[in-house]
């Protein structure tokens, strides 16, 4: 068997091209990736900073995919990486006085101030309320004094007197004989003769 390059030449010589060794082309376009810069100055690279595009930090030795989180760049955006390694979205840093004017707005829509109508509905639950609290202790009261007459009559009335067990008691126990009126048969006399001999 000859060897796989030779039979390669062999073929490429019938058919006139002329190589002098294998040749096999490829195309290794390197696609150039965008750098950026974080706040801390540590250098990120994506082929595009893009939603849906892969972000790496840049070291000496290797590229490692940028965990989650959002990251301040040098030009003031902000970089939202919410799966390990992949751009959710790039977008305008939001000052704190901007974040601080929304929750005073917040705040103001909270505290506006109540109606006289609504002090007048708020009074008047308040005073149901209170009626509530009234009728139950009226009640708790009333069971208590309740509860006074009740141990008041079991305490005056007398106990009664205790029943006592008396097992020596005079107990007669009626004997019942079934078939007594009946004739006899010869196996009723013998039973009779056997009880009387044993007697």
């Amino acid at each position: 068997m000859k060897n796989p390059l030779e039979m390669l030449k062999e073929i490429k010589s019938v058919l006139g091209i002329e190589l002098s060794e294998v040749q096999v082309e490829q195309s290794t376009e390197e696609t150039k990736l965008a750098q950026m810069t974080l706040e801390n100055g540590t250098i990120i690279e994506a082929e595009e900073f893009a939603p849906e595009f892969e972000v790496f930090i840049v070291t000496e030795e290797d590229k490692i995919a940028l965990p989650v989180g959002e990251y301040s760049l040098e030009d003031g955006m902000v970089l939202i990486v919410e799966s390990e390694g992949i751009i959710k979205e790039i977008k305008e840093a939001t000052s704190e006085k901007e974040v601080v004017e929304e929750e005073v707005e917040a705040a103001e829509e909270e505290m506006s101030y109540a109606t006289k109508e609504e002090l007048a509905e708020v009074k008047s639950m308040i005073e149901e309320i209170k009626a509530m609290i009234k009728d139950k202790e009226d009640m708790a009261a009333q069971t208590a004094e309740v509860e006074a007459q009740v141990k008041e009559e079991l305490s005056s009335t007398p106990a009664a007197t205790p029943l006592k067990h008396n097992p020596e008691g005079n107990v007669q126990t009626k004997k019942i004989v079934f078939g007594n009126n009946r004739p006899q048969s010869i196996q009723d006399r013998v039973f009779a003769r056997i009880a009387n001999i044993k007697k």
